[in-house]
């Protein structure tokens, strides 16, 4: 057989084997059931629920949670969250699931006193604590003075982040009740609103501070 120089292979046939390469080994780790490529730079691993797998340690446990007032007797597993509990156990859905990472405050709940994402709290910790959510707010058909204030005041949009900004608002009132307006931006700065509202959410805040004095 003669000897004869190969073609250069121009970028388009080395950029095609490249590919193939690296399809045929995705497509061979995902019979794995784990899969871990540099797509994105970051791992993926498929959970373990995909895979039909029970997720390890797992338990279950009968707590009684204190909210707004009320006790709740409830079987939760141990990586429940309380949002989870609250929107789906027990029907509270004033709190909102955004976005599930502790980072933008549409969860935020009173704890004992204090301001808390619950996205981040374990429900199965919270036996015994005094938890406050958005619905714990009016006392019957009379409303918080928060909740009248967001209403005169407009400081509200789509209303997504509305119930964590009032109970945020409410945590610093009842600490500060005549907090000035840097007050009221430092106490909020932990809840988004991607409506932009802040002018309004802060007037509300102010307000609601002049009705409770």
């Amino acid at each position: 057989m003669d000897e004869r120089e190969k073609e250069p292979k121009d970028e388009e046939e080395n950029k095609a084997e490249t590919m193939a390469v690296s399809r045929r080994g995705f497509l061979k780790g995902m019979g794995t059931g784990t899969v871990s490529v540099a797509l994105t730079g970051v791992p993926f691993v498929l959970p373990p629920e995909a895979m039909g797998a029970p997720r390890a340690g797992v338990k279950e446990a009968v707590v009684q949670l204190k909210i707004n007032s009320s006790a709740y007797r409830l079987k939760v597993k141990s990586h429940w969250t309380l949002l989870d509990v609250l929107r789906r156990e027990i029907g509270l859905t004033g709190t909102k699931k955004a976005c599930n990472r502790s980072s933008c405050g549409a969860c935020t709940v009173i704890v004992d006193g204090q301001t808390a994402y619950a996205c981040s709290l374990l429900a199965i910790e919270m036996e015994g604590k005094q938890i406050l959510t958005v619905e714990g707010l009016a006392a019957g058909d009379k409303l918080h003075p928060v909740q009248q204030a967001f209403s005169e005041y407009g400081g509200y949009q789509c209303g997504y982040c509305t119930s964590g900004q009032m109970l945020s608002a409410k945590s610093l009132l009842d600490k500060k009740p005549r907090p000035n307006r840097d007050e009221v931006r430092e106490a909020m700065a932990g809840n988004i609103c991607r409506c932009g509202a802040y002018p309004k959410i802060v007037e509300s805040v102010l307000g609601a501070a002049a009705k409770t004095s």
